[in-house]
């Protein structure tokens, strides 16, 4: 047992980190391109199988490619919906000064990478691209912040988590908005019934595991039909589940109370029965609000087996197939100096101009150039960017190349030059870190864009 416990000790430490989800993802994608370059007619074998789903003569066929991208990612942004949810009920968006400063950071952040990508692509097809570098990727940046913690004010993690937050909601409305079919009113009307439904249950507090996986399945197929991205439909679900107890905190404490004096007594000259521990975890669990428990128990799924599987899946970029015009194409030229230059001058200058302004001081305290440092950081865009730019190319591989190599290219210039600011900037005070580690919030667990 002791050397199973040193084999797996490591292991337990590693998916405690909360950069592990980013290293998982940046290995995943590596990996892609490794098997595309190497073995590329079974990586296109391996994407492109056919499933198929249904009963009887109502069936659906997809590819496994499909599946990852229209079902599970579904999952991811069902996360990406509670997690913004959790941050406007008890998080850094739940007052509107909380929320300012990161707001107006994203919104730089956004504006400014989409104008730097129509500059470089005026004319259509290449044009549609625009949403593609206004994407962050939060589980790279919190990564990288993390692995730099002792240059980076906790207020400044904190802050770009939150901004991220506001990307994710700009992103999924350019989704919805801008890349979707043909709108089909009928299934929309459907699908804001089932929505209807999910919210009454949330605003009731109803806690059916049941219920939720229900409407969200018929959600989803009704979302698909309408011609907009089915993964809006995880979004909606995940805004739906009840953020607040049914219980009130005390009132369970107090059952709690009298069911452990009541067991103490009677288990004086006895053993304590398996049910009674049992009663003691259901009645924990209400103390548990049903969005605590599903962030929770989904978070670890979405980060280190959809996240992956997804940049797995949409990562390999067949590099015998691109050509030297590839390398300054203004689809590639646009998405990297987007995520690069675009992010940085986003963020960092609608931030400053904000602090200056008097709406927020500088989180953490910190110094305008771990401020810059962490803009440039910010221009981290992998699974959304990706996501998106599947959506903008879908039936043009040669541009939907040229968008990764720009994702791919424009996120490590952001990472390496972010990590070069922070660390030519000066070393956190221990106790002035841990000032401020107390004094604020923590950071949500990174999940995705």
């Amino acid at each position: 047992m002791a050397l199973f416990g040193k084999v797996v000790r490591p292991f337990q430490r590693f998916f405690q980190l909360e950069a592990a989800s980013g290293i998982l993802l940046l290995a995943t994608a590596v990996a892609a391109m490794i098997w595309v370059n190497t073995w590329p007619r079974s990586y296109d074998l391996a994407f492109g199988l056919p499933l198929h789903f249904g009963v009887g003569r109502e069936r659906l066929t997809f590819t496994l490619h499909e599946v990852i991208n229209d079902g599970l990612m579904t999952l991811f942004f069902f996360v990406v919906g509670m997690e913004i949810k959790r941050e406007l009920l008890f998080g850094e968006l739940r007052t509107l000064g909380r929320a300012a400063l990161p707001a107006v950071g994203a919104l730089g952040g956004m504006v400014v990478p989409a104008g730097i990508y129509v500059a470089f692509n005026p004319g259509a097809p290449a044009h549609h691209g625009w949403g593609i570098p206004m994407a962050t990727d939060i589980a790279f940046c919190i990564g990288v912040l993390t692995l730099l913690r002792k240059r980076v004010p906790q207020g400044l993690v904190v802050f770009l988590t939150a901004l991220a937050i506001f990307d994710d909601i700009g992103g999924i409305l350019v989704i919805a908005l801008f890349y979707g079919r043909g709108l089909q009113i009928a299934w929309l009307g459907a699908a804001a019934a089932v929505a209807v439904v999910l919210f009454v249950a949330g605003r009731r507090r109803v806690t059916n595991l049941g219920l939720y996986l229900a409407g969200g399945t018929l959600l989803w197929y009704a979302v698909h039909n309408t011609g907009i991205h089915a993964t809006i439909s995880g979004v909606v679900l995940g805004l739906a589940i009840p953020g607040r107890l049914r219980h009130r905190p005390r009132e369970v404490l107090r059952e709690l109370s009298e069911h452990c004096s009541q067991l103490i007594e009677r288990t004086e000259e006895e053993d304590v029965d398996v049910a009674d521990v049992l009663m003691i975890e259901r009645r924990l669990e209400k103390l548990a609000s049903p969005l605590a428990r599903f962030v929770q128990s989904m978070h670890p799924v979405v980060a280190f087996f959809i996240m992956p599987l997804f940049a797995l899946a949409n990562s390999g970029v067949p590099l015998q197939a691109m050509r030297v015009a590839d390398l300054t194409a203004g689809v590639t030229l646009g998405t990297a100096l987007g995520l690069l230059l675009g992010k940085m001058v986003g963020i960092f200058c609608f931030t400053l101009l904000a602090v200056r302004a008097g709406l927020a001081p500088i989180p953490g305290g910190a110094s305008v150039a771990k401020l810059l440092g962490t803009a440039v950081v910010g221009g981290i865009g992998f699974t959304v960017a990706i996501f998106i730019a599947a959506l903008a190319f879908p039936d043009d591989p040669r541009l939907l190349i040229q968008a990764k190599l720009g994702i791919v290219t424009g996120s490590l210039v952001s990472g390496f030059i972010g990590a070069g600011i922070l660390l030519a900037t000066s070393a956190l005070e221990p106790e002035s870190a841990i000032r401020r580690a107390a004094t604020s919030p923590s950071p949500a667990a990174p999940t995705g864009p």
